[in-house]
């Protein structure tokens, strides 16, 4: 599990979730620390977000450190010339046991971001840190999906329009902050 306002420390390699990948104001976009401590249901008690707390990290940016598009985003099955990530708010289900629950893409992780062959292919992650963690989930897919601690999950993207009604449509993130 990660979270918007995760301070860098051990446990998470030092990286700090104040900003994600493709939003260096996430937590102020957010509207707050996403705490997987005090929540009121699904949300961080105090505030209401400002953009889906139902939301995950995958090891894969479509965009290099200057911003612009990596060659290999070309085999992206969604793929379009795009001068912002065509990845960000991207939607996923997530099944873990006999629970399946929905989420939208909004950083980059766990412990990776060019491990195109897993996200997009069939390979295995290549994270070798926190038992090959795959998929970072926040707090509302984490206690969503009735999970305790890392586990094995499986996931998929889906679009838009097969995301069933649920907690994960009360707020849609929209923005295409970079």
């Amino acid at each position: 599990m990660f979270w918007v306002g995760e301070e860098a420390n051990e446990t998470n390699g030092f990286i700090s979730n104040l900003e994600s990948a493709w939003d260096s104001a996430w937590l102020a976009h957010f509207g707050g620390v996403d705490d997987p401590n005090n929540r009121c249901g699904y949300r961080p008690c105090g505030f209401t977000p400002l953009e889906n707390p139902f939301y995950f990290a995958l090891p894969y940016n479509d965009l290099d450190e200057a911003g612009d598009t990596k060659t290999s985003a070309a085999g992206i099955p969604w793929y379009e010339v795009n001068d912002k990530s065509i990845l960000k708010n991207k939607w996923i289900e997530v099944k873990y046991l006999s629970n399946t629950c929905y989420a939208q893409w909004e950083d980059v992780g766990p412990f990776g971001e060019d491990d195109f062959a897993y996200v997009f292919g069939s390979g295995q992650p290549a994270n070798t840190m926190n038992n090959n963690a795959g998929l970072d989930v926040s707090p509302a897919l984490f206690n969503c999906l009735g999970m305790a601690d890392n586990d094995i999950s499986s996931w998929r993207f889906v679009a838009e329009s097969e995301v069933p009604a649920g907690p994960w449509k009360d707020i849609i993130s929209v923005s295409e902050s970079q």
